[in-house]
């Protein structure tokens, strides 16, 4: 199955990095962020990325036409470096089909920017491209092959508690109080799509704006509901969360190390 990675946005949440490299691109650990969302597709067999290049589409073209599998991974250098013998099987076998989708284009407009290399896949994956999860896709595909509907998308609890000001037209504060996280469910970046997508999206549209409500009120998207590990990097403090976590070791997104969430977490009902 088919995966579409938008790697076209600005960044600007993260404008440390990104004002050199795209987002994308931003290490977390050795590697991309971008190289982990693909090599956590990978480890469930989908190896065929679409890449919505815009901004700074050359660092990202650049990294996968000069890929070197051997700075990822234990080897031997020998005859003066002129050979290198890796220590185990390079994990990437990717076919990688980059598109430049422009560079003020929104989501929407990508994924339509790039219907021509999926007009044979009855059925494709997205994702945003900044966001590492342990979900169990072979079940979140099950079930949504079972729902009979044409979008599916992540359902994840906020990672941060914000506090809620209940405010009258005065500027009076009624009310101070930490947001409850069990009421509430944010869209995690992770998506699946038949092809019928595209009878639903208009020119300009963002896609989880007017396309999904359109799907909403003809009850043909659904929620697949998460409750383990998912992190979005948006700012220096969520990379510096996932360094963390390599530094320590864990790295959930592996899901082939046994990380994988084990339970079905369905919604069941249409998006709200």
């Amino acid at each position: 199955m088919k995966v579409v990675l938008f790697c076209g946005g600005l960044g600007t949440r993260i404008r440390e990095y990104s004002e050199n490299i795209p987002k994308p691109m931003i290490p977390v650990g050795n590697q991309p962020i971008l190289w982990h969302v693909m090599n956590y597709y990978s480890q469930f067999g989908h190896n065929d990325f679409v890449l919505c290049l815009g901004y700074k589409a050359n660092f990202i073209k650049d990294f996968f036409l000069n890929y070197k599998p051997h700075l990822y991974a234990d080897c031997v250098v020998s005859q003066n470096s002129s050979r290198v013998e890796l220590l185990s099987d390079p994990q990437e076998d990717w076919r990688i089909t980059m598109i430049d989708t422009g560079m003020w284009r929104n989501i929407g407009q990508r994924l339509w920017a790039v219907r021509e290399h999926l007009k044979n896949e009855p059925m494709f994956l997205a994702n945003y491209s900044d966001g590492l999860s342990n979900v169990n896709l072979d079940d979140m595909i099950e079930q949504f092959t079972k729902s009979n509907k044409i979008g599916c998308f992540l359902a994840i609890r906020p990672p941060l508690t914000y506090h809620i000001a209940d405010i009258d037209e005065h500027g009076r504060v009624r009310e101070f109080k930490s947001s409850d996280r069990s009421e509430i469910w944010i869209n995690g970046g992770y998506f699946l799509f038949k092809k019928e997508i595209f009878d639903y999206i208009r020119d300009g549209e963002e896609l989880v704006i007017e396309p999904f409500q359109r799907l909403i009120e003809e009850d043909q998207l659904m929620a697949y509901k998460h409750t383990g590990f998912w992190r979005s990097m948006d700012t220096l403090r969520d990379r510096q969360i996932l360094e963390d976590l390599i530094e320590q070791g864990k790295m959930p997104w592996r899901v082939n190390d046994g990380e994988a969430e084990e339970t079905s977490p369905l919604a069941g009902v249409a998006a709200e």
